[in-house]
């Protein structure tokens, strides 16, 4: 699972793939990862760096003509520029992909930043030019024209997060629900911000609440009502802020957002936080699967006994006829390439993660050993050993 978004990436890795035959996306994925594994020790192997969102989801664009297939592989890291390269090295040692001979050449390693920043100097130009030929330009206009695109540049780094530069030295920080939330609150001169970028609060940002003043500052919807549900269950939270009804913080004016934070409350005033808890207490009953039928409680079951021990996971439809196995380590990436998904059967142990994954693609039903963690109560039906056996 990928948690890195192309646009937040430091810099985009660049490659060709040839293969001696027909190859398809899923056999370049499980070489990239296959061949690489263990080659740069455990700090630099993708899987993990995957998994922590410094390196992002791998693109892969596969062409197949007169029997021979070529690929057109992006991948976007925000690691530095020495662990990159090596990265980008690593993938010219790949010498098969599925059945074929392969050759991979990394063409180049853009630094997004660099194009970034450019971009900006070239739109200030034309920016101001436009002012210019339109007759005495507003000086101060110019100013914030040219704030407003430097402070859109000081979206920072934390973890993999999107953020502030100040979030580290300040005492007080302000936690909102995504990078678009970030680039208004430094647009409107607030630059102790930080983004928690997906449906599971990050291990960074519960860390980052024990040692600093928080509010949560979140939409005025249903979802910021859920997302405060989440941090209050996990999360050590002082104030809660939010838009008005209807309103998202990504649209807020400079007035309408310091009106807001004005406005918090202690969390010891916030009903949700009561909510929270009742929540997690619940959580068996609330996670609680529908009782499956005879026919479905015994095929899972098989499936389940059959990959004890494998690290692998069965994709299965609804007609409950296998579509696929897989190992367990690619899952995230292969999925995509299956229609019709119904379930995955799996040698694990129910999270967050698969959850998440399962819910975005519209999975009915996930099947694995027991839980790893406490889960979001969903729409998904959720069967571990013992729900099966009864």
């Amino acid at each position: 699972m990928s948690k890195l978004a192309q646009d937040f990436a430091k810099y985009m890795i660049i490659a060709k793939l040839n293969a001696k035959g027909v190859v398809e996306k899923p056999d370049v994925i499980g070489a990239i990862f296959g061949q690489t594994e263990g080659l740069l020790g455990g700090d630099l192997d993708l899987r993990e760096l995957q998994r922590t969102g410094r390196i992002g989801r791998i693109e892969v664009n596969v062409k197949t003509a007169k029997g021979a297939s070529t690929a057109d592989i992006v991948i976007p890291s925000s690691l530095d520029s020495s662990e990159t390269s090596l990265i980008a090295a690593s993938l010219e040692t790949i010498d098969k992909v599925g059945p074929c001979e392969a050759t991979i050449v990394v063409e180049k390693v853009e630094d997004v930043r660099s194009n970034k920043r450019q971009y900006v100097v070239d739109r200030a130009k034309e920016i101001l030019k436009g002012m210019i030929d339109a007759g005495v330009p507003d000086s101060q206009k110019i100013t914030e024209s040219i704030k407003e695109a430097v402070r859109t540049c000081e979206v920072s780094n934390y973890h993999g997060l999107s953020c502030g530069p100040n979030i580290i030295d300040s005492d007080e920080i302000f936690v909102v629900e995504g990078r678009a939330d970030v680039i208004n609150m430094l647009k409107n001169g607030i630059r102790n911000v930080v983004a928690i970028e997906g449906s599971k609060v990050p291990d960074a940002i519960i860390e980052l609440t024990k040692e600093k003043v928080v509010t949560a500052f979140l939409d005025g919807d249903r979802g910021g009502d859920l997302n405060l549900k989440k941090l209050l269950a996990v999360a050590d939270i002082d104030y809660v802020a939010k838009a008005e009804p209807g309103n998202e913080v990504e649209e807020l004016t400079k007035k309408q957002i310091y009106k807001a934070l004005r406005e918090k409350v202690p969390i010891d005033h916030a009903v949700e936080k009561k909510l929270a808890a009742k929540e997690l207490k619940t959580f068996e009953k609330e996670a609680k699967p529908e009782e499956p039928t005879e026919k479905m409680n015994s095929f899972l079951a098989s499936l389940l006994d059959d990959l004890i021990g494998t690290r692998a996971a069965y994709v299965v439809d609804k007609n409950l006829s296998i579509l696929s196995k897989v190992p367990l380590s690619e899952l995230g990436n292969m999925i995509d390439s299956f229609t019709g998904v119904y379930a995955i059967v799996f040698d694990g142990k129910i999270n967050q993660d698969i959850v998440d994954m399962a819910l975005k693609r519209k999975i009915s039903c996930l099947v694995g050993m027991g839980y790893k963690e406490r889960v979001m109560p969903s729409t998904i039906k959720l069967f571990v050993m013992k729900d099966l056996r009864k």
